[in-house]
């Protein structure tokens, strides 16, 4: 296994672990792919010879090895995985943005930014301290939407802020007294969510339009990717 490390957060490349994410970082960002590697269970096949087409596309070397797999793949019907040198956005003025505050589950940043890629949300912020967007983990979760999605990271909510002064801004809170059934918004916006433990600060009920998902007094509120979810859906589909 020489050679072949663990992922680090301060490694300078990540992978993608499986053949579906693999296609999708080589559609979408080919040019910061390494190499990709073929395990020997892999058979011959369409799906291959796609993957040999799309290496040779983009001029990236096939390594034939199982050791890596050893190394990074907890699951045993993973054949390729793809490795790729990291890559940071720059977020656009224009348009709506996912903004998440403090988020620590990589499950759950995956998944996010997976709904945000089908609702049509291709902007995200993520304030730090946060989990590492890509951490193996974040990159499986999201289904290769990483790829696709243009997220950068701030260091506070007051530098987002500063960067992007004429917004509406949305904070989604349970204490907040608008219901989103009632939110109104033009074009530029941002959807604003906390941590999964603790929620957002109170502070953010000063800032812009507090919304709340509301449901029934069953539960205590709606876990972070699911409440993302449903305001992602609800704000694409909202005239102002």
């Amino acid at each position: 296994m020489a050679g072949y490390k663990r992922y680090r957060k301060d490694s300078e490349v990540s992978y993608s672990l499986g053949i579906t994410l693999t296609f999708e970082l080589l559609r979408y960002k080919k040019e910061y792919v390494t190499r990709v590697f073929v395990h020997s269970e892999m058979k011959d096949g369409d799906t291959l010879e796609r993957l040999r087409e799309l290496c040779s596309e983009a001029g990236v070397e096939i390594l034939f090895t199982d050791k890596i797999f050893h190394v990074l793949s907890e699951k045993e019907n993973c054949y390729v995985i793809g490795e790729f040198r990291k890559f940071s956005g720059i977020l656009s003025g224009e348009g709506p943005h996912i903004v998440l505050v403090n988020p620590s589950n990589a499950g759950n940043l995956g998944t996010i930014m997976r709904s945000a890629l089908g609702f049509g949300f291709e902007q995200m912020a993520i304030l730090r301290p946060a989990v590492d967007a890509f951490s193996p983990k974040v990159v499986r979760a999201s289904m290769g939407a990483i790829f696709s999605i243009n997220f950068a990271y701030y260091d506070s909510f007051s530098e987002y802020r500063e960067q992007f002064k004429d917004r509406e801004l949305f904070p989604f809170m349970l204490q907040a007294k608008k219901r989103l059934q009632e939110a109104e918004h033009g074009e530029k916006y941002s959807l604003i969510f906390g941590n999964e433990a603790t929620g957002l600060p109170e502070e953010f009920l000063e800032i812009g339009t507090s919304v709340i998902i509301p449901h029934t007094d069953r539960i205590d509120s709606l876990n972070l990717p699911i409440a993302a979810g449903i305001a992602m859906y609800e704000f694409s589909k909202i005239k102002a």
